[in-house]
């Protein structure tokens, strides 16, 4: 059988890049970015994708990493096309990272190109020299908040100035090209942090991500007239892929800097928000604000990173804000299954329909069934009881970990991929989560590892030994919190252990509570038995 690919009538290498093409030419003036004063259209949406696109272009080599280290701002919206576009391969890294841990980021992907936000520069030249790699930082002013250029000194040049030097390029006039020669090619490396505490490069493909945004515009409902607010980290999966999926629905995206209360609600009531994504820390601020009310209008909330209680659940739904929840991984291009509402679930009191709507679901439309199972790949029964690991695959799992062969091995045995999460089956098909099985620790939506806050804690030169686990919070979904034992002879309180660990870790890993024992609990060959930690009350939740 002859292969699709040699009749290009009826093949086309899937792209994300085609859907700013199209939907700056079905909607040229209509209004694609809105950040306070600054508004773009998606003809201006294209035009700035493009002379972005020609600058990196000038710098870089096919396949080259450009790095974004920006909070929610346009120009990094706009890197998830013009990035891919120049050839590059776009790393968007979290913003709260403490700046040993950007380092690490940096290095490990060779990025050539690290464009920083203004409020974020300052830590760079402490470490830009020792990455050989890195031949141009581009610093991005944001006077809209009066963050204006900070003077970097190393490889430093302003986001402006990179842009229109780019311009001037031998290569501006040649043409871009807005398809790809190979849709498996990579777009984008993902960073999360492993059960070591080392990072994971996830490389995500032009066809994966093509496939997630289509199945994110499908489940939460977008088309050219939904008003996307950005209270879901650029940086985290691509925004769940909704960076490209709003632009093929040929939304609106509002960006915010920081998640507030009041920004959000305002955007709502006065931009007229109609899609928002986020963790339950999100759903959090947006259903405790004081400026919390009833909608009288559709508000779509896409909620995952931890699963959301049926108190928030409850709580939204009498602000008549719909959830759509959802599971996923950074490994599959952030959400993977959805929680179908059905709607005999109308019939169910809110408590007991909450918890229906806090299982993590089905497949999404674009992915494949996921499975429960147990050690030798074996589905465990629909009983709603028996725990096994949930396996993925499809179209919307990882390439591969970057430079990390071995890691990629086991993370695919047996031909699927292992999420390391905990579940059960019901007799319905829709998975719940019931643990974490590596112990990470998922707080607002972030990532923690304990075996990394364990080590950051553990150079303490009073610290003996340390071990670390999650506690159940209510704003939160999860937070660490920390059981030390002390050297003989050495002292050391809370708050130094706390100050030690935030030198070499991002604050929001930092564990609120340490606490004090004069033992471990372990077994018989010596390793710690967190359940048992977990269960002490040392803690209340809160």
């Amino acid at each position: 059988m002859t292969s699709p690919s040699a009749h290009h009538a009826n093949y086309t290498p899937l792209t994300p890049l085609g859907f700013l093409r199209r939907a700056a030419e079905v909607y040229p003036q209509k209004h694609a970015i809105i950040y306070g004063r600054r508004i773009y259209r998606y003809c201006d949406f294209l035009r700035e994708t493009e002379r972005l696109a020609r600058a990196i272009r000038a710098e870089i080599r096919p396949g080259d990493r450009v790095a974004f280290l920006a909070p929610n701002i346009p120009e990094l919206l706009i890197a998830h096309f013009a990035v891919p576009l120049a050839g590059g391969v776009l790393v968007a890294i979290n913003s709260r990272l403490a700046a040993t841990e950007v380092q690490v980021i940096l290095s490990h992907s060779a990025a050539a190109v690290l464009f920083v936000d203004a409020q974020l520069a300052g830590s760079v030249a402490e470490y830009a020299a020792e990455l050989p790699s890195l031949t141009q930082i581009v610093e991005i002013p944001d006077p809209e908040f009066g963050l204006a250029e900070s003077g970097l000194q190393y490889g430093q040049v302003s986001f402006d100035s990179f842009v229109e030097r780019g311009v001037t390029s031998p290569n501006a006039g040649t043409d871009l090209l807005w398809d790809v020669d190979d849709e498996q090619s990579v777009i984008s490396i993902n960073y999360t942090s492993g059960t070591t505490g080392a990072p994971k490069g996830v490389m995500y493909t032009h066809r994966g991500a093509y496939l997630n945004a289509l199945g994110e515009a499908h489940h939460t409902g977008l088309t050219s007239a939904s008003v996307f607010l950005w209270t879901l980290p650029l940086f985290h999966c691509n925004g769940w892929c909704m960076a490209w999926a709003v632009t093929a629905a040929a939304g609106t995206h509002v960006c915010l800097r920081a998640v507030q209360s009041g920004p959000i609600w305002r955007a709502i009531d006065e931009l007229g928000a109609t899609h928002l994504c986020g963790s339950p820390t999100v759903c959090s601020t947006i259903a405790d604000a004081p400026e919390a009310h009833t909608i009288e209008r559709d508000l779509r909330l896409t909620v995952a990173g931890a699963p959301p209680t049926p108190t928030l659940l409850e709580q939204l739904e009498s602000l008549r804000i719909q959830v759509v929840h959802v599971y996923g991984l950074t490994e599959v291009y952030g959400p993977y299954t959805v929680c179908e509402y059905q709607e005999e679930w109308d019939l169910l009191t809110p408590q007991l329909r909450a918890k229906k709507v806090a299982r993590q679901g089905v497949a999404m439309v674009q992915a494949d069934l996921a499975r429960v199972v147990d050690e030798n790949l074996v589905d465990t029964p629909r009983d709603g009881v028996t725990i096994g690991e949930v396996v993925l695959r499809g179209n919307n799992v990882m390439l591969g970990y970057f430079n990390d062969p071995e890691a990629t091995e086991a993370a695919f045995a047996g031909g699927w991929f292992h999420t390391g999460d905990l579940g059960v089956m019901h007799a319905d098909g829709y998975l719940e989560i019931k643990d974490r099985a590596k112990d990470i620790i998922i707080s607002g939506g972030e990532n923690i590892s304990t075996v990394e806050v364990e080590n950051a804690i553990s150079s303490h030169p009073a610290v003996l030994d340390v071990a670390v686990v999650g506690y159940s919070s209510e704003k939160w979904g999860e937070r660490p919190k920390a059981y030390v034992l002390l050297r003989p002879g050495h002292d050391a309180d809370e708050e130094a252990i706390r100050n030690h660990a935030r030198a070499s870790i991002a604050g929001f890993k930092v564990p609120d509570h340490v606490v004090f024992l004069d033992q471990l609990p372990r077994t018989a060959t010596g390793k710690v038995t967190k359940a048992s930690l977990r269960a002490r009350s040392d803690v209340p939740s809160r």
